[in-house]
């Protein structure tokens, strides 16, 4: 008896949402579980601290969004416009929630790029997504009226597109280039990072109309945005505070004597001239933002601080203090550099702006400085968020940002003393990457070169034109992260039997078996 087969029937009906929905779940169950972690702890942050936490820059975001009608001179106004976009809900915990599913965002594009473009098993590319989603510092940013979760997630949001196709369409290449516009107009920092993606683009050889479109979308509302800025300001620009930050990155060293500055011939530079000896000085930051004895920079007025002229002054004096004391300056580039790498995490610049990277203790009060059309910023948050609570304070009402209620906060203040990713861990996670960089020296780094520059310039150009700050670490890791995994997926950062090899640990395939495998190419 000859007995055939049952043909396969052609109008099964394909699996309903819900199994296609349990099906992908239980194909990323480990990172599922991972992300539902990282969200829970997010939630736990919003209940502890409402509505948000806040640093000193948070009042000027929020002040661009209030009064819209002007540019910032110190810094690009793409998250007030952020800001802006919400303001029509008037809460600040809303934009608190929105920061938190785009730190959850980052980690889902690290290991969604890692486990489909380079084929890493769930539990690795899960593993290279935790230090972005579980960090508590990184949690306590997101919490935080600042650009930074925004700007991260742009950053690699640009370097997903970037790796994930190995053959960028004019089209991709414009979505690109509108995403490093929005980075560029978030942190002024976007700009190189346009450069870096244009000139792997180019070692890739990928062709010249997906670069022009990039470049050409970015160009244009980043154009419009100097435009802006120049008829209220009066010079083509995205800041006027380029000049002022890279003066306060050389007063720790700037020696007016060592400069040959002539204060009868150069009496503006003369101005800026720091009398405090080098070896008297604490931290940049002090001779910029306070008008103190020794603090010149505010030598010319009140309101004079960001305007082009004093921009270009600042500018050439850091000029001329980095060309006449290039060892002083290389060596303070180099200190900060390296500070992102400690073990522990050093109070710097001071205790102050070190404790507001803490989930604080106590409730936070706004301050009332000044802010545009002769405001404050206490009010400026207010008409923001008309729901912040009040309290008075030498009997004057005062508004209050943030909010504590145990035992959600107690339980985030001793979530950051234990879980946090430490700079030597990041180190490492550098030099796995930069092996995997050279390994591929005959494809110039191959996929792993892009986000380790990325991560390395994200560390240095903060050490070369500013001053070291812990937030600034931040947008680094998920990058490093990227590249020390695709090192290790492929083996060439650990030596002999450690080496993450698909061979060692399959039996050889027969023939058939090989011509039907499929695996992930590197690119």
């Amino acid at each position: 008896m000859v007995t055939v087969a049952d043909r396969p029937r052609l109008d099964m009906p394909p699996p309903g949402r819900k199994a296609r929905v349990l099906l992908f779940l239980y194909r990323h169950r480990v990172f599922a579980a991972v992300l539902a972690a990282a969200f829970l702890l997010r939630m736990v942050t919003m209940l502890g601290y409402g509505p948000a936490l806040w640093f000193n820059d948070s009042y000027e975001y929020v002040s661009g969004a209030v009064y819209p009608d002007r540019p910032s001179a110190l810094r690009p106004n793409g998250y007030s416009f952020w800001l802006l976009l919400l303001r029509p809900f008037h809460s600040f915990a809303l934009v608190a929630f929105t920061q938190h599913l785009m730190g959850l965002a980052v980690g889902g594009l690290v290991y969604a790029l890692l486990r489909a473009r380079f084929g890493l098993p769930g539990w690795g590319a899960a593993l290279a997504a935790a230090p972005a989603l579980f960090d508590a510092y990184q949690i306590q940013l997101e919490h935080m009226i600042m650009s930074d979760t925004m700007f991260t997630l742009l950053v690699v949001g640009v370097i997903t597109l970037v790796l994930w196709h190995r053959t960028l369409s004019w089209k991709l290449g414009a979505a690109i280039g509108l995403l490093l516009a929005i980075t560029a107009l978030t942190r002024s920092i976007g700009l190189p990072i346009l450069a870096l993606v244009v000139v792997y683009l180019l070692v890739k050889r990928t062709g010249w109309k997906p670069v022009a479109a990039m470049v050409t979308v970015c160009a244009v509302p980043v154009a419009g945005y100097m435009a802006w800025f120049a008829s209220a300001h009066g010079n083509v620009a995205m800041t006027n505070s380029d000049g002022a930050i890279l003066y306060m990155r050389t007063a720790m060293f700037a020696d007016c004597k060592k400069m040959g500055i002539n204060p009868r011939e150069e009496l503006e530079l003369a101005l800026l001239c720091i009398s405090d000896p080098p070896e008297q000085r604490q931290f940049g930051q002090k001779y910029l933002w306070w008008a103190r004895n020794g603090q010149r920079f505010h030598a010319f007025g009140t309101g004079t601080t960001f305007t082009p002229e004093m921009s270009r002054t600042a500018g050439d004096f850091a000029k001329r203090a980095i060309l006449s004391q290039p060892g002083d300056y290389l060596a303070i580039v180099a200190t900060d550099f390296f500070r992102a790498f400690h073990w522990g995490r050093p109070r710097f610049p001071d205790a102050a702006t070190y404790q507001q990277y803490e989930f604080p203790l106590a409730n936070k009060v706004l301050p009332s400085w000044s802010s545009p059309k002769s405001s404050t910023t206490d009010r400026d948050a207010h008409e923001y968020d008309p729901g912040l609570p009040s309290v008075l304070i030498a009997e004057k009402p005062r508004v209050v940002g943030t909010d504590l209620h145990d035992p959600w906060a107690g339980f985030m203040q001793g979530y950051q003393q234990i879980v946090r990713l430490p700079g030597i861990v990041l180190g490492v996670l550098l030099l796995v990457g930069l092996a995997g960089v050279v390994a591929r020296w005959r494809k110039l780094g191959g996929p792993v070169l892009l986000p380790w520059l990325a991560a390395f310039g994200l560390l240095l150009a903060p050490a070369a034109t500013a001053e070291f700050d812990y937030r600034y670490v931040l947008p680094a890791v998920p990058l490093a992260c990227v590249a020390a995994a695709i090192s290790l997926r492929h083996g060439v950062a650990l030596p002999g039997r450690l080496r993450l090899s698909r061979r060692a640990s399959r039996v050889t395939p027969t023939p058939a078996a090989a011509s039907a495998a499929t695996s992930p190419r590197e690119g």
